[in-house]
């Protein structure tokens, strides 16, 4: 019976969403710079542009990491590469875990 119980919450505890290693409301104050081509609540000023709101923080932070080390290229690469050129690991997290938290 307890092997059942374990087996049940380790199911469970992988399909329940992740929590974001960053810092919501640190990631708030940072996104100012974002705001001109994903919008103040994370939806795309223009259809070129991704909405950021209610995406996963793991992945907004890999695309940030990517665009960050040069690993993603095309579209708006470059123009990401200068945007985030400065951004500290902790930024990079704090801002993701705060479009995460938006609603998309």
């Amino acid at each position: 019976m307890i092997i059942i119980r374990v087996m049940v919450l380790l199911l469970l505890s992988g399909s329940l969403p992740a929590l974001a290693a960053g810092n919501s409301s640190a990631g708030q104050e940072k996104s100012a710079r974002c705001m001109a081509c994903h919008g103040a609540e994370g939806k795309a000023s223009a259809p070129i542009y991704p909405n950021l709101a209610g995406q996963h923080a793991p992945y907004l932070a890999q695309a940030l990491q990517a665009y960050k080390s040069g690993a993603r290229s095309g579209g708006q690469a470059e123009v990401m590469k200068a945007f985030v050129a400065g951004l500290s690991d902790e930024d990079i997290d704090d801002l993701a875990a705060y479009y995460a938290g938006l609603k998309p």
